[in-house]
């Protein structure tokens, strides 16, 4: 189940799959029920948004054949005809120094778009100007691109042969150059506008040398021996034409003769020039010269000029967004700022070029888009805008500029569009327009709550938002202070870390994690516990395995934040379901802090999160309950080998949180039941050595109890009746465990449950393997671990088969009664032991207990974890059959099938049979429920024919490696998804 929010409230977190980490958790593992990735979408479903390299152009050449006061021999001028260049009349003053002054605007008309770049030009060159500029310009870009402007309006057209034309030294003759040479020196990446008559050719020429190129190179290495890449060139190669091959350019005299560079360096005076000669306002007063006297500047968004250009970069946005591929887009208008103002400017090139019988070309090819519909928003938005000019112009008295309506307009579009639209309609073409309005603070929020409703739509909607560019836009914003979008800016990147991860690296980098370690800590009022979860949620995002963003978030206090909070979410306010979510984000987010953070964990530690966690593992709520036993296992250290292994009190403050987690080995809920299998693997790898001690000595006793004397299907038989005779109803049997420790103990050290009838002796193995009896009415010393409620009265012999079952399907109940009682004599400390020693390694013996528990349970992930934090001790559970011998492996693997994940890769050596009878999980409150009455009598199980009925001993795996460094594999044996649904 993916996390899914409503507009301003979380609207399901019951399954979240999103705070996944590749290095502890299985990222990408996927769930058994519902077969979708961890990562929220279907594979595959994930668009590139992220472009991977993102290019600038860091150099621009400028080359000018306009050989002014001489027409090139094959252009026939019509009077009156277009003259203007770069806006200036080149008659109007001396040939040199018009062109000087041309050259001039023409860098500063670029340099409105790129002002870092570095610009070298050459007026009316030669070839070798062409090539010293161009290798200058490559040599000085390194890996960056390159844009190379060709201006040949005094210069003959391309011919086919892939040549443009260039002066001599003497100006005297036209100089043909190879497009050929022009590619190999200018290189990739690069861009070319080529603003001359029959600009296509160079275009078809450019396309034919490259496949040349490829050609060559696929040769080189048949002579050479060595191998050359064969990549495209044209791959890297943006090209802008003015005209097809078969055109000229149009020399209409209401339009300038560089009319496509007019477009492409300041659409929005060639825009309004366009439209001044076509529309009706030319009547009222309307001029030329009056358009050239707009007032306000392209960067100031409440001038005239601002907003035009504001709305003009919006409209080309979206008729981009709406016509080309989404790979295209991101291409074009996402990688390069200089190449996206270009590529909007030619939009609009080839509309008013289209208008002169003039076609534009561009590689790669877009398709048309001159009679798009948002150019008639366009048109209007110009005509309000020049209905104003007049009296703005002239200063009038009471004449203020006002705004435009068009971005409201487009908003109340876009809201219509939600109340209807769908994943399987078309996407909203109005959605790169939202993004323009979020910079307007007069439209922010309302552009924020609707895109907020649009996000909520489904991850679909998020990766639509992040293809068009929502990702900066929604960054800048939480430089913001104001009050009131702060829940819906919380929402938003919760939507965008719940599907990508990656944005916490760019939240850290620009501190965006103060925003929402602020915002978690609002105590006023205005935040409510949902809210605040959503905060809490992406401060989690920001963590999970990110030691920067851990470290960041430390340093900014918040551990005692969410401590403080934590505390602040009483038993009666988890009854209320959004602090329920807080409490649960809280918990999950301070174990994402704490993971694998050494020195983040020692402050949480000093800080009392220990008892604020543990306060929460008996929630009602089994969300909360998971949350808090991870964030547990989080402060627990899962390597071994370091400095900090030989802390004493490191030591003791985890085996004192492996006591707390082991009261719920046998919770009612599978989710909490895996995340206390994890944490018992962290304590597995951490403490390795101590948990080899307790697996041999439990082996020992193991072995101890399977002696001729008491193994054989006699004795046995025999043990196992005086058992269950000397039961009252209502009291439970021991554990296997607890009888395999108990077989090895001197009498003294009997335990009373295992006491028989009185008068009845008990054959028992001490630790040398001699059998002992006592008489039945000596009270003997306790054995530590046993439950000492457990009391002992004499009873009427019953059946042996009828005892076996009873002792089989009561084992799990006098196990989790074992280990809640040393949870709680662990906890509180007044159980009195004979040593520390001692304490501890009853603790792991207790814990692996446990894992045999949790390694048999029944949900399939629970006892994959158990098993895997098994063998993390060098412990595998092995099956016996009845008389007490162990079975081999060949009968193990042939007849013990029936595995509870049926059809997964198990490794032979794991491979065990998990008992068909019914389980009993107590509640997170209640206590264990008594054993049902003891079943009719039953023949002895087989453990070929039947080995549902094995019983499990714990056998050392000598296969593992006993390198710690290369035992690191522990840490991915505890991967896993985070709170994912177990069933």
């Amino acid at each position: 189940m993916r996390l899914s929010f409503a507009t301003n409230n979380l609207r399901d977190l019951s399954g979240p799959r999103h705070l996944i980490s590749p290095l502890h958790h299985n990222a990408g593992e996927e769930d058994e029920m519902l077969g979708t990735s961890s990562t929220g979408l279907p594979q595959g479903d994930l668009s590139k948004w992220r472009q991977k390299e993102r290019l600038k152009t860091s150099a621009v050449a400028l080359v000018l054949c306009l050989n002014i006061g001489v027409d090139p021999p094959d252009v026939i001028k019509i009077s009156p005809c277009a003259r203007a260049e770069c806006w200036m009349d080149p008659l109007s003053m001396q040939p040199p120094k018009a062109l000087e002054n041309i050259g001039r605007l023409l860098q500063a008309q670029y340099e409105r778009w790129q002002p870092r770049a570095k610009y070298k030009m050459h007026l009316d060159p030669t070839m070798e100007d062409v090539k010293k500029l161009a290798i200058s310009c490559r040599r000085n870009a390194k890996n960056e691109r390159v844009l190379f402007h060709y201006n040949g309006h005094g210069v003959p057209r391309p011919t086919a042969n892939g040549e443009i034309w260039v002066f001599n030294k003497s100006y005297t003759q036209y100089i043909p150059m190879s497009v050929y040479d022009l590619q190999a020196w200018v290189s990739t990446p690069c861009m070319f506008v080529f603003d001359c008559s029959a600009a296509g050719l160079i275009v078809n020429s450019f396309r034919a040398f490259s496949e040349q190129r490829m050609q060559e190179n696929a040769q080189m290495p048949q002579y050479q021996g060595v191998p050359t890449p064969m990549d495209d060139p044209m791959k890297e190669t943006i090209i802008l034409a003015a005209c097809e091959a078969n055109e000229i350019l149009p020399q209409t005299a209401d339009l300038p003769a560089d009319i496509f560079t007019a477009c492409l360096t300041t659409p929005i005076k060639a825009a309004l020039h366009w439209f001044c000669a076509r529309t009706h306002l030319k009547g009222e007063g309307l001029t030329r010269d009056l358009v050239d006297r707009l007032p306000g500047k392209q960067t100031d968004r409440k001038t005239p000029m601002g907003e035009l250009n504001w709305i003009f970069t919006a409209i080309t946005d979206t008729i981009a967004w709406n016509v080309l591929p989404r790979a295209l887009f991101q291409r074009l208008f996402r990688q390069d700022l200089l190449v996206a103002s270009l590529l909007r400017n030619y939009l609009l090139a080839e509309r008013i070029m289209r208008s002169c019988n003039c076609t534009p070309v561009c590689f790669p090819r877009l398709p048309p888009t001159h009679n798009h519909h948002m150019w008639q928003a366009w048109d209007l938005a110009a005509e309000m805008c020049l209905l104003q000019l007049p009296a703005l112009v002239d200063k009038e008295p009471g004449a203020e500029f006002q705004p435009s309506p068009f971005f409201s307009e487009q908003l109340t579009a876009f809201e219509l569009w939600l109340s209807h639209g769908s994943k399987d309609k078309q996407p909203p073409e109005q959605l790169p327009i939202v993004l323009q309005v979020l910079l307007s603070q007069v439209h922010r929020l309302r552009a924020l709550k609707l895109l907020g409703s649009f996000l909520d739509m489904g991850d679909w909607a998020v990766d639509l938002a992040l293809s068009v560019g929502i990702f900066p836009y929604v960054l800048k914003l939480l430089q913001t202070t104001a009050l009131e979008l702060r829940p819906t800016l919380v929402f938003i990147w919760t939507k965008i870390l719940a599907l990508d991860r990656s944005c916490q690296v760019d939240l850290i980098k620009d501190n965006g994690h103060l925003y929402f370690i602020k915002y978690l800590d609002t105590t006023d009022g205005s935040a409510g516990p949902d809210s605040r979860a959503q905060a809490a949620f992406v401060l989690a995002v920001i963590c999970d395995n990110h030691q920067r963003g851990a470290i960041a978030c430390a340093r900014s206090e918040l551990p005692a934040v969410c401590l403080r909070h934590l505390m602040a979410c009483s038993a009666g306010r988890l009854r209320s379901r959004g602090w329920t979510l807080l409490a649960k984000w809280l918990a999950l987010c301070l174990g994402k802090l704490c993971e694998e953070q050494a020195e983040v964990r020692a402050v949480a530690l000093q800080q009392g999160c220990v008892e604020v966690l543990t306060g929460l593992i008996t929630a009602d709520d089994p969300e909360i309950r998971a949350a808090s036993i991870f964030a547990l296992g989080s402060l627990i250290e899962a390597q071994q080998g370091d400095a900090l292994s030989s802390d004493k009190d490191r030591l003791a403050t985890e085996r004192l949180i492996a006591g707390r987690v082991l009261s719920r080995v046998y919770d009612a809920s599978p989710i909490v039941r895996a995340e206390v299998a994890l944490v018992l693997a962290r304590l597995c790898s951490g403490h390795f050595t101590l948990f080899q001690e307790a697996a041999q000595h439990v082996q020992e006793m193991a072995a101890a109890q399977r002696t001729p004397q008491c193994s054989s299907p006699t004795n046995s038989t025999a043990s196992v009746a005086s058992r269950a005779a000397s039961m009252r109803p209502g009291q439970l049997p021991p554990s296997k465990l607890d009888l395999a420790r108990a077989a090895s103990l001197p009498a003294d050290r009997l335990p009373k449950p295992l006491l028989a009838a009185p008068g009845k002796p008990v054959q028992l193995m001490n630790g040398k393997g001699q059998s002992k009896a006592e008489p039945a009415g000596k009270n003997p010393p306790e054995v530590r671990g046993v439950s000492p409620s457990v009391k002992v009265e004499p009873h009427a012999p019953v059946d042996v088969s009828a005892a076996n079952d009873l002792s089989m399907s009561s084992s799990r109940e006098i196990r989790q009664q074992h280990l809640e009682s040393t949870a709680e004599s662990g906890a509180r400390d007044v159980e009195p032991k004979d040593s520390a020693e001692e304490q501890d390694e009853a603790l792991y013996t207790q814990v692996l207990d446990g894992l045999c528990a949790l390694a048999t349970d029944p949900a399939p992930r629970v006892c994959r974890r158990g098993e895997a934090a098994l063998k993390l001790s060098n412990v595998e559970l092995h099956p016996l059959s009845p008389s007490g011998q162990l079975l081999s492996k060949a009968v193990s693997s042939a007849t013990l099938t029936g595995s509870p994940r049926s059809g997964s890769s198990i490794p032979p050596s794991m491979r065990f049979q998990v008992r068909s009878s019914s389980h009993s999980y107590p509640s997170s409150s209640s206590p264990p429920s008594s054993p049902p009455s003891s079943p009719p009598a039953a023949p002895a199980p087989d453990p070929v024919t039947d080995p549902g009925k094995a019983t499990y001993v714990l056998r050392k795996v000598q296969a593992l490696p006993q390198d710690p460094d290369k035992r690191d594999c522990g840490t991915v044996l505890l991967a896993r998804h985070l709170l994912n649904p177990v069933r």
